[in-house]
């Protein structure tokens, strides 16, 4: 079980999604608090929530949030293949069914509802949005992945070879994955906790993996003038993973009349936790603020409607 602060209050649970897959959920919140709103992690490939999104999940319950995650299958404590990715469009439904189910409770119906999707987990995040445009009241995005970079989309003939692989042998670790720890993390002792979580993924990329998640990208890159919800996207001005550039195109392609881009200056991919602490502070006053704002501005627009 993850270590939180006393004053926080930490669940888990294990749920089943419709394949039969036993999915690893988990909840923080304050105690003695009722909270303002609902925030519901989307992490990144290969990661978890109870240990690798601990630390951003306890800030955002301090500010007075519920704040709830679930593992991907063949991630963190769920089970399934580790790493494979049978199917993204799987992967976001999953997420929503997990997080519909806690928002439909009673208790939870005229709360607020935030997604927070950090790397891969902002394109969940994005999906999970144009899969139901008004069902939720606003997004998180921080380093988000919504656009291959040009140097990086693989040609044409090459992703058709993938496809007819991914038909007969999905689950073969061909695609050699870069140990990214070092490039997206600054903090050598954040980098340390990281290598040292036995719940993160690290190995070879299976075929079927690597061809969903291109799938995923293009899918969101051709979608980007479809997202209407009010949203903070957020990127480290020294990302050697997803260029900031992937997120400006976000922000100016996307519909939605409430959006903010915010470019952090000498920040890395992971700035959320893999940097100095000031600079983290910096980053969740700025998260904290927002969520603010939104959450009054929900409440109030709820009031109005009865």
């Amino acid at each position: 079980m993850a270590q939180v602060d006393d004053n926080i209050e930490y669940e888990e649970e294990f749920i089943e999604n419709q394949r039969g897959a036993r999915l690893f959920t988990c909840r923080f919140v304050q105690r003695d608090v009722e909270p303002k709103a609902l925030i519901f992690l989307c992490h990144g490939y290969g990661s978890e929530c109870s240990i690798a999104m601990r630390d951003t999940a306890t800030r955002l319950a301090k500010a007075g949030y519920a704040v709830h995650g679930v593992d991907y299958e063949g991630h963190g404590k769920s089970s399934g293949l580790r790493g494979y990715i049978s199917s993204f469009d799987d992967l976001v439904n999953d997420c929503s069914d997990c997080f519909t189910s806690v928002c439909e409770r009673q208790e939870n119906k005229k709360k607020p509802r935030f997604l927070f999707g950090a790397s891969m987990g902002g394109a969940v995040a994005l999906l999970l949005h144009l899969k139901a445009p008004s069902y939720w009241s606003g997004a998180l995005l921080v380093s988000p992945m919504c656009k291959i970079d040009g140097k990086m989309k693989p040609h044409p003939l090459v992703i058709s070879v993938l496809k007819k692989l991914c038909r007969i042998i999905p689950t073969w670790k061909m695609i050699p994955a870069k140990d990214m720890i070092d490039i997206a993390i600054k903090d050598p002792e954040k980098r340390q906790e990281v290598r040292s979580n036995p719940y993160n993924y690290r190995g070879n990329l299976h075929l079927g993996t690597g061809n969903e998640l291109l799938k995923g990208s293009l899918d969101i890159e051709r979608n980007l003038h479809q997202v209407s919800l009010p949203f903070l996207v957020m990127h480290g001005g020294d990302d050697k993973i997803f260029d900031p550039s992937s997120s400006e195109l976000l922000y100016k392609s996307a519909s939605s009349t409430d959006k903010t881009f915010t470019v952090y200056d000498g920040l890395w991919h992971a700035f959320t936790f893999g940097e100095a602490p000031e600079r983290v502070e910096l980053v969740f006053s700025d998260i904290v603020a927002w969520l603010e704002q939104r959450t009054v501005k929900t409440a109030v627009a709820q009031e109005a409607s009865g």
